[in-house]
């Protein structure tokens, strides 16, 4: 298996960041890695998302876990992997939120594709998490 994880605290309200990530349809508005984004039912478990980051083919991912104002957890499965992304929301220290997104790829030859495949998708993170939270205080 191989796993990366980042976490930034902020003041924003968990409430406003799972507004944010509930609200697919406007992802782009705060993720630049995505040219163009559907959502093909509610925000749930058993939903699939379609992401097209800019200039490469869609990504199709299915919401296998959503617990509203917690987390929800993505997987997409690529040539035998199984690479699920856990979006977390925690109470960090001074009342503040931890925002975190970790990714565990799994299944055959993950050892091995992982540490190819997943500093690719995780590259843009930090940046993201940023974009993110600096929209849910806003």
């Amino acid at each position: 298996m191989w796993t990366y994880e980042h976490s930034t605290e902020t003041d924003a309200a968990p409430e406003a960041v799972w507004r944010l990530w509930a609200d697919v349809e406007n992802w782009a508005d705060w993720n630049a890695d995505i040219a163009d984004i559907e959502i093909g039912g509610p925000f749930a478990a058993g939903t699939e998302i379609v992401m097209t980051p800019p200039g490469q083919e869609p990504v199709h991912l299915l919401i296998s876990e959503a617990t509203a104002g917690e987390l929800f957890v993505d997987e997409a499965r690529i040539d035998g992997l199984l690479l699920r992304t856990i979006h977390r929301i925690d109470r960090g220290e001074r009342l503040r939120t931890r925002v975190t997104y970790r990714m565990e790829i799994t299944g055959a030859g993950a050892d091995e594709l992982g540490p190819q495949i997943g500093p690719a998708v995780t590259a843009d993170w930090p940046v993201t998490v940023a974009a993110l939270v600096k929209a849910a205080q806003n």
